[in-house]
């Protein structure tokens, strides 16, 4: 009977939960293909328009926000693979002294909150010229303590015969990390960046606070702008932008849903 009780307990938070956000959802998605007057005014018969995403097009340069936060999700990206695979590398592979004490001070990163350091962080950027970059967004985000952690995991869990085989080959450290240790951890990069591309995505504060200009926006930033000065209160327009920025993302999850959870949980299990 316990069973039973909870399993209803938990159906039915599940479904206030669905209803909670799925109908600010549905308000939004209807908001944004329907005229104006509609937005307060719900008919179900109501004609349908694509004319609120072409409105909210061309009132905001974000085409120019999706490019900026394209370079800015590439730039970071590629920067997090070489250099937490590189660290993690070093961790493995070699054995030096107090690095399990260097270790454990790249694991203090997860402990701090990234809103602690963004007046220090901006006060360094100005003093070397990079506030209202592309470059100065990505800079703090280069490295990763979560990826060289989950990297260096993945890494300990590859055979030492594999590394000894490749050795008596004649392949050296660098051979054996992009022919070794690379190719087995494919799940773990591909569910890390997969994580990466949603959190910086998604990012807003940070960009909010390093950007003055609409030309390094990313498409957080042109939004919210968008959505609070330049359309005012038309909420099928802000709407209609949001669900385009949040477009692509919720497409490449529909689309890589399954590789998505089956990596996770291949990563999670090594």
């Amino acid at each position: 009977m316990t069973k039973g009780l909870n399993r209803i307990l938990t159906t039915t938070l599940a479904f206030v939960l669905a209803g909670l956000w799925g109908l600010p959802f549905l308000y939004s998605v209807w908001t944004a293909f329907h005229e104006e007057k509609y937005s307060a005014n719900f008919k179900w018969n109501a004609p349908l328009t694509l004319e609120n995403f072409v409105q909210a097009w061309n009132a905001a340069p974000f085409a120019l926000y999706f490019l900026n936060t394209f370079i800015l999700i590439t730039i970071v990206i590629v920067a997090n693979f070489i250099l937490c695979t590189l660290v993690a590398y070093a961790f493995v592979r070699y054995r030096f002294r107090w690095a399990g004490f260097a270790f454990a001070l790249v694991m203090v990163q997860l402990l701090i909150s990234p809103e602690i350091l963004i007046v220090e962080n901006y006060l360094t950027l100005s003093r070397i010229g990079l506030t209202d970059t592309i470059i100065g967004i990505a800079l703090p985000y280069l490295n990763s303590a979560f990826g060289i952690f989950l990297l260096r995991q993945t890494f300990m869990s590859v055979p030492k015969s594999l590394d000894e085989a490749a050795q008596l080959e004649g392949a050296g450290a660098w051979r054996v990390l992009w022919n070794v240790y690379v190719p087995l951890a494919k799940p773990v990069y591909l569910a890390y960046g997969l994580v990466s591309i949603s959190f910086h995505w998604n990012n807003f504060l940070w960009p909010l606070i390093v950007t003055n200009s609409p030309e390094v926006r990313p498409v957080t930033v042109g939004l919210s702008v968008f959505a609070t000065v330049e359309s005012g209160v038309e909420w099928s327009l802000v709407n209609a932008a949001t669900l385009m920025t949040t477009a692509p993302l919720i497409i490449a999850f529909l689309i890589f849903q399954r590789q998505f959870v089956a990596n996770f949980m291949r990563a999670g299990i090594k």
